[in-house]
Parts: C-alpha cells; sequence; structure tokens
C-alpha cells in the first residue's frame, strides 16, 4: 500500500460526496486507505460516510467533539502505512495535488516532509489577515521558512509525527516541530477551492491568539527535544 489519506470531518455533509469521487479519480493509479475522523458531527456527515461504497474507507468516530488535532492524531495513529497524507473535508483543498505532493515525497530520498502552500487563497478577509499575522510570528520564532503552515495538504512520515507529544493545535504547527528536530522540508504551492458548502470553523482572530499561545508550548517542546537528543 502507497500511503494513508487522513481526513477529519465535521458537518460536512454536503462535501462528502464530490471529495470521496474526486480522490477515486485522482488517485486511481495507487493503492491507498482512506481514515475519514468523524468529529460528532451534527448533520448527516456520518451516515453518508456509512452509506459509501468505497472498499478503502475506514471511519472513526469521536464521541465527542474533540477538534482537528485530535481528529489527525488518531487518524494518523490508525494508518497501516507509514505514508501520511493530510487534507480537509471542506473541498477547498484539489485532491488532484495530492499526486503532485506523493511523487515529490517519495522520490526524494532525504524529505520528510512535503506541505502544501495556498496560492491565491479563497477565503474571507479576517481569516487571511489572521491567517498572515500568525505566519509572520511563526516564522520569526522557529525560523521554518513556512509561508502557509495552515495548508492540510501534507506528506509526511508517520513514525517522525508520533515521536511528538499531542497537544491541541499539532496539526497547525507540522512544519515548526519538523524544522526544530532538523528535518528536511519541501514547500509546494497547491490549488485552494472556495468553499460551496457550509462554513469555516476555523480562522478567527480567537483563533489566532490561542496559536500564539500554543507558540510558546511549542517553542519549549522543540527546546526540550534537542536537549534530550544532545544528552
Amino acid at each position: 500500500m502507497d500511503f494513508s489519506l487522513i481526513i477529519p470531518c465535521f458537518n460536512e455533509e454536503k462535501n462528502i460526496d464530490k471529495l470521496l469521487s474526486e480522490i477515486k479519480i485522482y488517485l486511481s493509479i495507487y493503492e491507498y486507505e482512506i481514515i475519514i475522523i468523524d468529529d460528532k458531527s451534527t448533520d448527516k456527515s456520518l451516515a453518508k460516510l456509512e452509506s459509501s461504497y468505497l472498499s478503502n474507507l475506514k471511519i472513526i468516530k469521536n464521541p465527542i467533539n474533540m477538534g482537528q488535532s485530535f481528529s489527525i492524531y488518531a487518524g494518523v495513529k490508525e494508518a497501516i502505512t507509514d505514508t501520511i497524507i493530510t487534507i480537509d473535508c471542506d473541498g477547498q483543498n484539489n485532491p488532484e495535488d495530492i499526486p503532485k505532493l506523493y511523487q515529490i515525497y517519495k522520490n526524494s530520498k532525504n524529505i520528510d516532509l512535503v506541505s502544501g502552500i495556498r496560492v491565491k487563497r479563497k477565503d474571507n478577509l479576517i481569516k487571511k489577515i489572521s491567517s498572515k499575522i500568525a505566519n509572520y510570528i511563526r516564522n520569526i520564532i522557529f525560523k521554518d521558512k513556512c509561508k502557509d503552515t495552515g495548508c492540510s495538504l501534507k506528506v509526511f512520515n508517520k513514525k517522525i509525527f508520533l515521536t511528538f507529544p499531542y497537544f491541541d493545535g499539532i496539526h497547525r504547527f507540522i512544519p515548526s516541530l519538523y524544522a526544530g528536530i532538523d528535518k528536511e522540508i519541501i514547500y509546494v504551492n497547491v490549488d485552494h477551492r472556495l468553499r460551496i458548502f457550509g462554513e469555516s470553523k476555523y480562522g478567527t482572530f480567537g483563533r489566532l491568539l490561542r496559536g500564539i499561545r500554543d507558540m510558546i508550548k511549542v517553542y519549549k517542546l522543540i527546546k526540550n527535544i534537542r536537549k534530550v537528543s544532545n544528552d
């Protein structure tokens, strides 16, 4: 099997069918598993997933709403391959970009993370501004050279990822964590599409403030990891 595709899902019933259809089309030459983590959706997302015809689809059901980081971490732990690909369920990430990122990861022996950078983002002004501020501050602190840590399209190694202790917000700091332990990263421009159905659950200034708080946590975590490795 080539890779495991991890998709957190919360109230995306109108986006699921199109997403799964695009995945099937654009990944037809690969052997892979899809792990969708339903984060206690209150709409018909879970029913849609459970009625899916895809034999390679595995569903994880969070008992309560746990958030994006918890869902991704749970999906990675459940994956049967060491190559992890993450993508959002809202349809804004384009599955057509997955082969491009995967081939770069597969063909680059020294690369541990391939991370997407959304070009011409189709988000509202508040989300763009809060993201720009967070990325600017994070780059000053971690020097990970990532212009868009919030892009969900990423390819990385399961074993390396699981060496980092879980914390809420970890999915936004994957490039920082990898850079912090001197892993090699490639950033690749990817498509970004308008959200057709549903509402964004992330990207407010409140999220920005929590992100800044998390930066302190990540800084201490990386410092501790380096100290242990040097002892």
